[in-house]
């Protein structure tokens, strides 16, 4: 019983204090002015931020049951220029209670509802921003008669403009939702909410460690978090800004498709099933416009390298640096850059150079191992330069099809859509492997050297394929034509002339000891000017030309049938037509019936008709 008879009597002291609250919350809302509270407001915001009130709007005090303000139709600016910082639909002014109590005005926290802030970059690197942080660095100076007043910030539904006229950029971010730890009594600042860009949500978290500092350009701890469905972004080190921007520490992106992170950032849709998982961890120094990163793991569709990257902002966009992987898996890029159709014919799929314009690329790649769509090369390496929308991959060596490549391909725009210019040379490579990669076609085996000269103009590949002009050489030893067995075939037919049959030249090989070819490309079609075929016992020249375009021959030929002694034997000539992946040979049917004596006495027969009939006057001419 004595018990409850005290807990009784704390529950009416408790009471009795709430209610003595409420009533000299009542009375000070009643004596104390709204003018006064209004000034006193204003002046602690000027005092803690050193920006300036502008009311344009009306103004609602609220002191019971709790002290609140609103000033409608509010900017922050500047008090020594006039210039305004920020505007907002409202601002809203929460007083502590417990100073209220005593008589004292003071701001809790403030609220900006439906801001609009914009930051605008010139040319120097200075922003209209400029002169708000040198006036809000001055009022943060610790001083004797400093106000200690409110420690957070609230931003409601806010609208964040960013502009640099210098590279065109406008971002605008909405739907801002911030909360700022104000740095009212320690150093350190922080801000964390989310916002939208461009149409995608994003997570954000900034945190300073020594506010003051950062503001007047003195070193100071930064630490920034970006989360968002197109991409993730964290730097964790320092920055400082006198007396011009630099940070330096540990950079980390990382994004589950790279190719919709580009949509996304430049609007245009990207024409590839690769680009997929990216991720990206540096050390970051930042100078100015100029970012250079060190110590870079960098992954891509399951690549990784590493190496060093720098990327230039003070004049155009460049990307410089240089990579190293053990693997290099290129599959999901050529897939999308594929020559020949499933039809076996060029593509006509217009090829788009639009990408390439607005930066520039200085990038140098090596990798031990490099896999390209069915094949693999070895110990590879390729500088790649675009300048002014022009690419240049300069294949430094490259251990390919059991040989050597060298040279460079450099694609440019043009007014036909896409020039190229193609300098290749293979050494010792495996010719089946390398000439059914590039054009389809398998039948010659052996190694060999390819010297590959030529350039054109087109807006597909087509288009290319018809333009072309160049030259292309091959040769190569100790080898063989696989489809086709001529020495059979005219060891058969000189024995018996006749014997000619629809699949006699299809099947098996021609081997070689030697075989020379030299083309010349003119407008897409291939003009052979020394094309041999040389064996112990067999000697085939060609001539004639290929439609590169229509990926066809039209060759006329003699194959020679030797001795020993070198002497011919036997001559046939021959044409070969018809695709490049299914080619017919088909030998001078005349020439083998007169060889043949069995026809001797009919083709003698058929020609003395013909005498007859050209010196006998006809009926017509009687």
């Amino acid at each position: 019983m004595p018990a409850a008879i005290g807990i009784k009597r704390i529950g009416l002291v408790i009471a009795g204090l709430l209610g003595a609250g409420l009533a000299l919350l009542l009375v000070l809302s009643v004596v104390i002015p709204a003018d006064s509270v209004r000034d006193s407001v204003k002046a602690q915001i000027r005092a803690v931020t050193g920006l300036d009130p502008v009311v344009r709007g009306d103004i609602s005090i609220s002191l019971f049951p709790t002290g609140s303000i609103r000033f409608n139709d509010i900017s922050l600016g500047d008090n020594r220029t006039g210039d305004a910082a920020l505007s907002a639909q409202q601002l809203l002014v929460r007083l502590r209670f417990l100073s209220f109590l005593t008589g004292r005005i003071e701001i809790a926290d403030i609220t900006l509802v439906r801001p609009t802030v914009t930051i605008a970059f010139a040319s120097d690197g200075g922003s209209n921003w400029s002169g708000h942080i040198e006036t809000l660095a001055q009022a943060l100076k610790p001083s004797a008669n400093r106000i200690s007043s409110f420690s957070e910030i609230r931003i409601s539904d806010g609208t964040v403009v960013v502009r640099d006229d210098t590279f065109r950029i406008v971002e605008t971010f909405t739907d801002v939702e911030f909360a700022l730890a104000w740095p009212s009594i320690s150093q350190t600042f922080a801000a964390t909410g989310r916002f939208t860009w461009k149409q995608k949500p994003f997570d954000a978290a900034l945190n300073l460690s020594d506010f003051l500092a950062a503001l007047t350009g003195d070193r100071s701890g930064l630490k920034i978090r970006l989360t968002g469905a197109p991409f993730k972004l964290a730097f964790d080190g320092n920055m400082s800004h006198r007396p011009t921007l630099k940070m330096e520490g540990v950079l980390a992106a990382d994004a589950n498709s790279l190719r919709e992170t580009l949509h996304w950032a430049t609007n245009r849709p990207v024409a590839s099933t690769a680009f997929q998982r990216f991720s990206l961890k540096a050390a970051a120094n930042v100078v100015g416009r100029n970012v250079a990163l060190s110590k870079v793991n960098l992954e891509l569709d399951g690549n990784s390298g590493e190496g060093a990257l720098a990327f230039a902002a003070d004049g155009r966009q460049t990307l410089q640096g240089t990579l190293a992987t053990e693997r290099l898996n290129l599959t999901p890029y050529i897939a999308t850059l594929r020559l020949l159709t499933a039809e076996r014919s060029w593509s006509r799929i217009p090829i788009e150079l639009d990408v390439l314009n607005g930066f520039d690329v200085d990038l140098r790649i090596s990798a031990a191992r490099v896999i390209l769509d069915g094949f693999s090369l070895g110990q590879t390496a390729v500088a790649a330069n675009l300048r002014a929308g022009n690419l240049t991959l300069a294949i430094g060596e490259s251990q390919a099809f059991g040989g050597v490549i060298k040279g460079s391909l450099a694609l440019a725009k043009s007014t036909a859509g896409a020039n190229l210019q193609a300098q290749l040379y293979f050494s010792n490579v495996m010719l089946d492997q390398t000439l059914g990669a590039f054009f389809g076609v398998r039948q010659v085996e052996g190694r060999g050297d390819i010297g590959i000269a030529v350039g054109g103009a087109g807006g597909s590949v087509y288009d290319l394929a018809t333009a072309l002009n160049g030259s292309v050489t091959l040769s190569s030893r100790k080898g063989a034509i696989a489809g086709l067995n001529v020495e059979q075939s005219l060891k058969r037919l000189e024995r018996n002339p006749l014997a000619v049959r629809g699949g006699d030249f299809r099947g098996g090989k021609t081997p070689y000891d030697e075989l020379a070819v030299r083309l010349e490309v003119t407008d897409g079609v291939a003009h052979a000017q020394d094309v041999r075929i040389e064996a112990p016992s067999l000697r085939v020249g060609v001539a004639g030309s290929s439609s590169i375009p229509s990926r066809n021959f039209d060759l006329k030929g003699t194959a020679s049938l030797t001795n020993a002694g070198a002497s011919e034997t036997f001559q046939l000539p021959f044409v070969v037509v018809g695709s490049w992946d299914d080619p017919l040979f088909w030998p001078d049917v005349q020439m083998l019936i007169r060889r043949s004596g069995a026809a001797a006495p009919l083709l003698e027969a058929v020609r003395n008709r013909l005498q007859r009939e050209q010196t006998t006057p006809s009926a017509d001419a009687k």
